[in-house]
């Protein structure tokens, strides 16, 4: 049975309705489009020159975003330098030995994870001697596990590596 209100091709209705229009026409060409975008694009460029002009570069002094500022730094590779110390000069014995390598690697993974992106610090002699001393103390007790004594020569370059930076943490280097 077919239901009152379908509709079908041979249905007497077909006569009655009106063909389906579009509601919206609109004729666009193609020298209308580009021409009505060109003067915003312009006015956005010529706007964005004269923000980016030299003009107002020199009127607002930017300094690049560093991690620290260079007192935070100073205080922080002290740290460092004195818990590698403490930990190097560890009797193997010491039942908190593992305990203060563990704490140690975790100091300096944060320290050299904070300060190797700072390209102004990349060439002070200080960040150069302590990343290199870190870098062989973190190797020693990967390699052979936190119980295990450094060498007396591997420990005996890494103190002087500490020297070296201490100093030219105080001299400002």
């Amino acid at each position: 049975m077919a239901s009152p209100t379908l509709i079908t091709p041979t249905s007497k209705l077909t006569s009655q309705l009106s063909p389906i229009k579009p509601k919206f026409t609109t004729t666009i060409t193609a020298t209308n489009s580009t021409n009505a975008h060109q003067p915003r694009r312009r006015e956005f460029l010529s706007l964005a020159t004269t923000i980016l002009s030299p003009a107002w570069l020199s009127v607002v002094s930017t300094r690049p975003a560093l991690a620290a500022s260079d007192e935070e730094y100073v205080k922080e590779t002290e740290e460092v330098i004195n818990k590698v110390r403490t930990t190097i000069q560890m009797d193997k014995n010491d039942p908190n030995v593992a305990s203060a390598v563990a704490d140690l690697r975790e100091t300096s993974n944060s320290w050299v994870a904070k300060y190797r992106r700072e390209k102004v610090l990349l060439a002070r002699v200080s960040f150069r001697d302590m990343y290199s001393a870190l870098n062989a103390v973190s190797g020693h007790y990967i390699s052979f596990g936190p119980t295990a004594p450094i060498p007396a020569k591997r420990k005996a370059r890494i103190l002087e590596e500490m020297d070296t930076a201490e100093k030219a943490l105080l001299r400002g280097r």
